[in-house]
């Protein structure tokens, strides 16, 4: 009896020990730092003329921040610094005044504080009069009928679609193929991913171009589970995203530098071939028995947000379009002292001769005046990549119907509810 008192007496011990370790080193369930950053704007939206000032509040451990200093930039989004200060915390509260614009356009204001030996870096963009941005892109007179004649080029070639099943992808709701499809003349061809829903109905497609780069593309399962046909392609040749990784290696050196890859004359720029090889790819889509007939969608970010606008200027098969924070929009802002779209052309650097009159015909803001369907158009303020003042310049120019949803703190990047915001939209317009 008494062994078994001293070894309950034991144990309750140990446990009281663990309990108490596991007390003081137990995970905190939130930051000992915490801040948000407002603008006395709600929306980040501001008359030129009008001055913006950014809020910063706060807390340590639940306690308002105070006496801590913070060091702060401003200026025209991706131009240097116009202006360089700092302020203080008081009782958790730091204001910077961010200034104006007398012309319509961007602001940015980049700020750093330390509290508690934690560094916060972060960064606020504000918009001035957003909706009257004006590109500086032109419209060359030969404009449609360039890209009808490479059209019709593209359209030569029979696309003679590889189709291999991947069951490895693959579900019990959704299969999954990869996909060769040949765009162009000269051995021009796409690979992709092509998923289906497995439940023998027809339904509407939907083409994703791809973001930069040459990386390899992934097949997902999530837009077919909404109901789509959905294809995401790899726009450079050779690169199959079922080679070995050395392999791909190798086939991705290809593309490097393509984004300026002949870009001295509309008649060799390497994004000629890529444009009309995505409007090809809807014709594929077109092809398949298990399409609705009626119900074409395209969507992506980034460059594939560009291309997306693209596709649905040039291909009339296509009934709806949802670009996120595309690229290659109003191409020469640079040139004119105010922030351009990717690549960021003439941003420090000089181009090939020739270049800026190529771009008329690859600007998305020449597509953007052409687009007929319905669009559903999003970007974050914060973005460095795509700026802002390039996504809006393309934007006021569609006259097609148009739905936006800004992010304002989001970056090149897009919420899990945007995206799902933007399927809702989508099938909408399935009928």
């Amino acid at each position: 009896m008494k062994h078994n008192i001293k070894a309950a007496i034991l144990f309750m011990a140990f446990a009281c020990t663990a309990m108490s370790a596991m007390a003081q080193f137990s995970k905190p369930r939130r930051t000992y730092l915490e801040y948000i950053i407002t603008t006395d704007h709600a929306d980040r939206n501001y008359n030129t003329g009008e001055q913006a000032n950014v809020k910063i509040e706060a807390y340590k451990g639940g306690v308002p921040v105070d006496g801590v200093k913070v060091h702060y930039t401003t200026g025209d989004e991706m131009f240097p610094a116009e202006r360089k200060d700092s302020t203080t915390f008081r009782a958790g509260v730091a204001t910077i005044p961010v200034g104006t614009r007398t012309e319509p356009g961007f602001k940015a204001c980049n700020l750093q504080f330390t509290v508690y030996d934690k560094t916060v870096k972060d960064m606020v963009k504000v918009a001035f009069s957003p909706y009257d941005i004006k590109p500086f892109t032109t419209m060359p007179d030969d404009f449609d009928r360039f890209w009808q004649k490479t059209l019709k080029k593209a359209e030569k070639t029979a696309l003679d679609p590889e189709i291999t099943p991947l069951p490895k992808y693959s579900t019990d709701k959704v299969e999954v193929a990869l996909v060769k499809i040949n765009v162009g003349p000269d051995g021009r061809h796409m690979y992709g991913y092509l998923t289906k829903p497995r439940d023998g109905r027809r339904h509407p497609v939907l083409f994703c171009p791809p973001g930069a780069g040459a990386s390899k593309i992934s097949p997902t399962t999530y837009y077919s589970e909404h109901g789509f046909i959905y294809l995401n392609i790899n726009i450079h040749n050779g690169c199959n995203p079922e080679l070995d990784d050395a392999a791909y290696a190798e086939a991705k050196s290809n593309a490097e530098g393509y984004n300026r890859r002949g870009i001295g004359s509309k008649e060799t720029f390497y994004y000629r071939e890529v444009y009309a090889g995505c409007s090809r790819c809807i014709d594929f889509l077109c092809t398949l028995p298990e399409w609705d007939g009626r119900n074409v969608g395209v969507t992506g970010g980034s460059q594939g947000g560009a291309l997306s606008i693209v596709t649905a200027a040039l291909n009339p098969k296509v009934t709806f379009c949802s670009p996120f924070y595309p690229a290659l929009c109003d191409l020469t802002g640079f040139r004119h002292g105010r922030a351009g779209g990717w690549p960021k052309y003439f941003n420090k650097t000089a181009e090939a001769d020739g270049a800026e009159e190529t771009m008329q015909y690859y600007d998305v803001v020449n597509f953007a005046r052409r687009l007929k369907c319905p669009v559903f158009y999003s970007f974050g303020y914060n973005d460095e990549t795509c700026s802002p003042t390039s996504t809006f310049a393309a934007y006021n120019e569609i006259t097609a119907p148009k739905t936006l949803s800004t992010t304002p703190t989001s970056g090149h990047w897009r919420f899990t509810e945007t995206n799902d915001e933007s399927v809702e939209w989508m099938k909408h317009f399935c009928n």
